[in-house]
């Protein structure tokens, strides 16, 4: 049985995104902190979004793998503050995404052009060129959105500068 903080964040890790399950909640940045208080496991984790309709499913996910692992008084806390962040990202699911054929966010989350709706320029993750054209401003998520290649014709998504 895992004791530990650091262990049982370990163990969470292996919980792949629901949406995108090429990475897990923590290279995705959602798993936030584990903590005991007495006999209760405390999980942290902090949405994409406050609407992100993957919560739920992550919160089962964590709840069952626990309990299957024998921890049985588990407390599952949602954050928001500080807000998710593409910052958040590691640089291994990064390159998941490209592998998977999403476009990882180019820049940092100070890099609001999503928001306004200008388009970024966005390496196409199968040929990798930049020339590449947004054909929506939502994807196959909301915090994805849809682009075109123009050299090898194929749509992806790129992952939002959130």
């Amino acid at each position: 049985m895992k004791n530990t903080e650091q262990e049982i964040f370990e163990l969470l890790s292996a919980i792949p995104d629901p949406e995108v399950p090429v990475i897990n909640i923590d290279e995705l940045g959602v798993l936030r902190k584990v903590e005991f208080d007495n006999e209760k496991v405390i999980v942290t984790i902090t949405p994409t979004y406050s609407g992100c309709p993957a919560m739920k499913q992550m919160e089962d996910d964590i709840l069952r793998l626990l309990h299957q692992n024998g921890f049985v008084n588990v407390e599952i806390k949602t954050s928001y503050l500080p807000a998710w962040t593409t910052d958040w990202l590691s640089e291994s699911a990064k390159m998941k995404l490209i592998d998977y054929g999403i476009s990882p966010p180019e820049k940092s989350s100070v890099n609001k052009e999503s928001i306004t709706g200008k388009a970024s320029v966005v390496m196409c993750p199968r040929c990798k060129s930049t020339a590449t054209v947004m054909v929506s401003q939502f994807g196959s998520t909301a915090c994805k959105a849809l682009y075109k290649c123009l050299d090898c014709l194929e749509p992806f998504d790129y992952f939002k500068c959130l």
